[in-house]
C-alpha cells in the first residue's frame, strides 16, 4: 500500500515507516549473524577471521551497490510527491537498464582484482584462504544486490516500507536453512555462507519483482514509457553515482582501517569481527531512519513542502536519541554474554576485545543518528554530492585513526575510529542541511 508522507504529523509518518523497515533489517542482520555464528562454531576462529577480514572490501563493493541503488530510486519518490506518474515509470524503466550495466561492470572487475585487493590488506596469511573463499562468492552475487535493492527502494519511495520486509523475511528465512545445508551438509566451508546468502537474495529479488508489478497499478506501464532516455539516464546517475561513492569512499577509510588491525593478528581481526556484528544489528534503527528520511525527503520535496523538511529532521533525532539511551543501557550489561555467540567461553581475550570495542561505539550513538538522519535527508532532497563530502571526512576520520591511534595505542584506536568518522560527519552535514534547505526554499517560494 503506497503512503503520501507530504501530509500529516512528520514524527507519526517517519515512526510509522521506519518501524516495519527496522523489523526487516533486523532480520537481514539476523542472518548475517547465523553466518557468522555457524562459521565460528563449525569452523573455527581462522575461519570467522577470514570472513571478517572481509569486512571492508564487502563494505565498499556491496556498500556501493546499495547506495547507487538508494540513489536511483530518489527521482521516484519526487515524482510520486509531485504527482507525475508517467515520469515515474520512465524513471523505474531506465533506473533497471543502469542498474543491469553498473551489475555487470562491477561483478567482473570485483572478481578479477578480489585476492590482489585482500593482499593489499596485509590479510593475515593464515586467513586469507577463507577471505578469499568467501569473498568471491559475494561478488559473484553482485546482480543479486542489484536486483532486491533497486526493487525494494522503488516499492519504498512509493510510501510502502512493509512489503520489502516480507520480501526480506523470507530471504532471511532461506539464508538460515540454506546455511545449515551448504556448511554443515554439504561441507563447502566458508564459501557456503557466501553462496546461501547469494541464492537466498537471488529468489527474495526475484519473487519481490513478480508482486510489485501484480499488486501497485501505477507501475504498470506501456510501450511509450518503456524506452531509453538520456536525460533519465543522466539525472539518475546524478542521484545514484554520488551515493554510491559515498558508501565506497566511507568504506574506504574502512579498508584502512581493517588493513591496519590486521597487523595486530587473527586475535584482533576476530574480535573486531564479533563486535561489527553486535554493532550492524544494534544499528539497524539509525539505517531505518536514514532510508525513512531519504523517502521522506523526496516526497516532500517532491511536492514543494520544504518546511516540513526541518521538522522531519528535527523528530528523527528525537527517535534516534531516546533508542540510543536505552541501546547503551542494554549493551553495557549483556555485550560479554552476546560475545559468546561467536566463541566459546575459553577464548576470553576475544570476548574483552570485542565487549571494547562494541561500547565505544556505542557511546557515540547519538552522533551516528544525526549522520543517517541528515546525510539521508539531503540525499533525498537531491543534493548527493554533499553526501561525499560527508563521506570523505569519515573517511579521514577512520585513516586517522588506522595511521595514528593504531600504532600507538593499539586496538582502542580501531575502538574510537567510527566515533571520530561520526563526530566530523556532522560537524558538516548540519551546516550543509540547512544551506540545502535554504536553497530549496529559494527555488520554490
Amino acid at each position: 500500500m503506497v503512503k503520501d508522507m507530504t501530509k500529516g504529523s512528520p514524527a507519526k509518518l517517519i515512526l510509522g515507516f521506519a518501524v516495519p523497515m527496522l523489523f526487516g533489517m533486523l532480520f537481514q542482520q539476523f542472518y548475517n549473524l547465523v553466518d557468522t555464528i555457524i562459521v565460528g562454531k563449525t569452523l573455527g576462529v581462522e575461519a570467522l577471521a577470514g570472513v571478517g577480514a572481509t569486512g571492508s572490501i564487502n563494505f565498499m563493493v556491496i556498500g556501493f551497490c546499495m547506495g547507487v541503488c538508494n540513489g536511483f530510486v530518489i527521482p521516484v519518490a519526487q515524482c510520486f510527491g509531485a504527482r507525475k506518474p508517467s515520469d515515474l515509470r520512465k524513471y523505474v524503466y531506465n533506473g533497471y537498464i543502469c542498474s543491469i550495466l553498473f551489475a555487470i561492470a562491477l561483478t567482473v572487475v570485483s572478481v578479477i582484482f578480489c585476492r590482489k585487493i585482500l593482499i593489499l590488506l596485509n590479510t593475515p596469511a593464515d586467513i586469507i584462504d577463507h577471505a578469499y573463499n568467501y569473498i568471491i562468492v559475494i561478488f559473484i552475487g553482485i546482480p543479486t544486490v542489484f536486483l532486491y535493492n533497486m526493487v525494494s527502494g522503488v516499492i519504498r519511495s512509493l510510501g510502502d516500507s512493509k512489503t520489502p520486509v516480507v520480501f526480506l523475511v523470507l530471504s532471511s528465512v532461506m539464508n538460515v536453512a540454506l546455511d545449515f545445508v551448504f556448511i554443515l551438509v554439504c561441507r563447502m566451508g566458508v564459501a557456503g555462507a557466501g553462496w546461501a546468502t547469494v541464492t537466498a537474495q537471488f529468489i527474495s529479488g526475484i519473487a519481490c519483482l513478480i508482486y510489485m508489478y501484480k499488486k501497485y497499478d501505477i507501475l504498470k506501464s506501456d510501450k511509450s514509457e518503456r524506452i531509453i532516455d538520456s536525460r533519465f539516464i543522466k539525472n539518475l546517475c546524478i542521484n545514484g553515482v554520488p551515493m554510491g561513492l559515498q558508501y565506497s569512499i566511507t568504506a574506504i577509510g574502512s579498508t584502512i582501517l581493517q588493513a591496519s588491525v590486521n597487523t595486530l593478528g587473527s586475535t584482533y581481526v576476530a574480535a573486531m569481527t564479533a563486535g561489527s556484528k553486535m554493532f550492524n544489528f544494534t544499528c539497524c534503527p539509525f539505517d531505518a531512519l536514514g532510508s525513512t528520511m531519504a523517502t521522506y525527503a523526496g516526497q516532500n520535496v517532491g511536492a514543494a513542502k520544504i518546511k516540513r523538511l526541518g521538522q522531519g529532521v528535527h523528530s528523527a533525532m528525537i527517535i534516534g536519541t531516546i533508542y540510543s539511551v536505552i541501546s547503551l543501557a542494554v549493551l553495557y550489561f549483556t555485550t560479554d554474554y552476546i560475545a559468546l555467540l561467536f566463541v566459546d567461553a575459553s577464548e576470553t581475550t576475544i570476548i574483552a576485545l570485542t565487549r571494547q570495542f562494541i561500547l565505544a561505539s556505542a557511546i557515540f550513538y547519538i552522533p551516528l543518528t544525526g549522520v543517517n538522519v541528515v546525510r539521508f535527508c539531503i540525499q533525498g532532497m537531491g543534493f548527493s554530492v554533499f553526501a561525499i563530502s560527508a563521506g570523505i571526512l569519515e573517511m579521514i576520520g577512520r585513516a586517522f585513526a588506522a595511521v595514528i591511534l593504531i600504532p600507538h595505542i593499539g586496538f582502542m584506536g580501531a575502538c574510537l575510529a567510527s566515533p571520530i568518522a561520526w563526530v566530523a560527519a556532522d560537524a558538516f552535514l548540519f551546516p550543509a542541511f540547512i544551506k540545502c534547505s535554504g536553497k530549496l526554499s529559494k527555488r520554490y517560494y
